[in-house]
């Protein structure tokens, strides 16, 4: 059922084939998911082998988690954190640089970051050349795909953007890397 997913993720379109008739229908959305990373809770809390562990994540396919831009482990919180009082910033300071973020995707390119094909990705938002050897050997080395390459770049000029930098830097580039947690997770139990 997930993995029904997968197309309309990637190109926004829901295909239907019923009885010798084909339809297909705009599918443009944003997904958002949960998953444990552990049937017991957490990977850390030992009360899973890695194995039970591999088995349970199995359920999601890699290529649906290789079509999901951001991927966050959200850590256990110490005691105590949730009575305190929040000092972060607020959701009306949040909310005013990511549409601030969104008008300098509209204005560079008429779409945001995420909807730009590779073509587009090296017209509207260059790498230069070190960063790109650098993003491409991050993605060797952590056994991504292509696409996981392109989702990168994506997420990387959307980080650039929300700190309203014109130009992608390494910086950018580390970020988007540090929003694979999936990827590093299954890394983690396979090791």
């Amino acid at each position: 059922m997930l993995d029904a997913l997968r197309e309309p993720l990637e190109t926004g379109l829901v295909h239907i084939s019923r009885a010798g008739r084909q339809a297909e229908f705009p599918a443009q959305f944003q997904l958002v998911a949960a998953l444990n990373p552990s049937p017991s809770g957490h990977h850390l809390d030992g009360r899973a082998s890695k194995a039970e562990i591999l088995r349970y994540l199995a359920r999601i396919s890699g290529p649906l988690t290789d079509r999901i831009d951001l991927q966050l482990e959200v850590p256990l919180l110490p005691a105590g954190v949730l009575s305190q009082s929040s000092s972060g910033e607020t959701s009306e300071t949040v909310a005013a640089r990511v549409l601030a973020g969104r008008e300098r995707q509209l204005q560079r390119q008429g779409k945001p970051n995420a909807r730009l094909s590779s073509g587009e990705l090296e017209q509207y938002c260059p790498l230069q050349s070190a960063d790109s050897a650098f993003l491409e050997l991050a993605v060797s080395q952590l056994q991504l795909s292509s696409r996981s390459f392109h989702k990168l770049w994506k997420v990387a000029r959307t980080i650039a953007d929300l700190a309203g930098d014109h130009t992608i830097d390494r910086p950018h580039l580390l970020e988007a890397l540090s929003y694979r947690a999936f990827d590093k997770l299954l890394r983690y139990l396979r090791d």
